[in-house]
């Protein structure tokens, strides 16, 4: 049913396009175009969510909603509508609007594989599907600011959770886990893997489950299934099945004093989780979800290739 749900979005959203956009919207599944994704400002391939008409936008939308769980789809949203929000504090001198995301289809259902991404300033979403089969990573949310306050009170914060639930598991394992899991006084001033197409070779460090008691394995356990819940129901139990929580490694470089720079990441054997917030005096936030075999589906891809092949 999911995936007959996000083929219907997708043929839904192709119908509302004109020739020219369409001409515009549609790509191929070649590497340089599944896999060159950015999360900075800037124009990407495909057609811009401003200069489409009220129905396409809300096609766009679509797309969004059926791949995304509620929460994250409010994040999404409201991240979007942030952009607008930074403009103003800015004095417009970049010219930010929350019409600067772009579509782009990566061949059409019917024609697998096939797939698509939503994409723009601290938004990347990328969707590929293969035999049946989905992929969503890397998975990508930012927010600036990432947190808008009155009077010292939260206003709106977006990747809240992203935030607090790794403060609660720090501050809930013991001084020697803790010691294990805090390993820089200084963390990075942006994601280690940046907007790499391959995660790459990056050493897991910091503590792991066996060295965290039970209650504190599981919120570890937890912050990584808040992250796999960005999907939808079926998308993120497949996820979280395939994991291997026992190998798990949590780590936290910076302060741990709130409104200070920091940074945490999470790895398993093709898990990656990154979390930075130290722009803007740490009012700036990047987060990203990642699987070292299968971002951009590629292991989808390579599974697919052999069938083809075999047949």
């Amino acid at each position: 049913m999911m995936l007959h749900e996000i083929a219907e979005a997708t043929k839904g959203f192709l119908d509302l396009l004109d020739d020219g956009q369409r001409a515009t919207a549609v790509g191929t599944m070649a590497d340089d175009l599944r896999t060159a994704w950015a999360y900075t400002p800037g124009a990407r391939p495909g057609v811009v969510y401003g200069d489409l008409a009220r129905d396409q936008r809300k096609a766009v939308h679509r797309l969004l909603s059926c791949v995304l769980s509620p929460h994250a789809y409010a994040q999404t949203t409201a991240i979007m509508a942030l952009e607008d929000v930074l403009d103003d504090r800015e004095g417009g001198t970049r010219d930010r609007h929350q019409g600067d995301y772009w579509t782009v289809l990566l061949g059409e259902p019917g024609d697998e594989p096939w797939g698509w991404r939503v994409e723009g300033h601290h938004l990347s979403v990328s969707v590929v599907v293969a035999d049946g089969r989905v992929s969503a990573t890397p998975f990508f949310l930012g927010a600036h600011p990432a947190r808008t306050t009155y009077r010292g009170r939260t206003v709106l914060q977006p990747l809240r959770l992203e935030e607090e639930l790794a403060r609660e598991l720090l501050d809930r394992m013991g001084r020697t886990a803790r010691g294990l899991a805090v390993v820089a006084d200084t963390p990075p001033p942006d994601l280690k893997t940046g907007n790499a197409r391959r995660v790459g070779d990056l050493d897991p460090v910091g503590v792991t489950p066996t060295q965290l008691d039970r209650a504190s394995r599981g919120l570890l356990v937890g912050l990584v299934r808040y992250y796999l819940d960005r999907l939808t129901g079926d998308l993120a139990d497949e996820e979280f099945d395939a994991l291997d929580l026992d190998r798990l490694h949590f780590s936290w470089e910076g302060s741990d004093k709130r409104g200070a720079g920091h940074y945490y990441r999470i790895q398993g054997p093709d898990l990656l989780i990154e979390y930075d917030n130290t722009d803007n005096d740490a009012n700036h936030a990047h987060s990203v979800w990642r699987r070292r075999s299968g971002d951009f589906g590629e292991d989808l891809l390579a599974a697919h290739r052999a069938s083809v092949w075999h047949r």
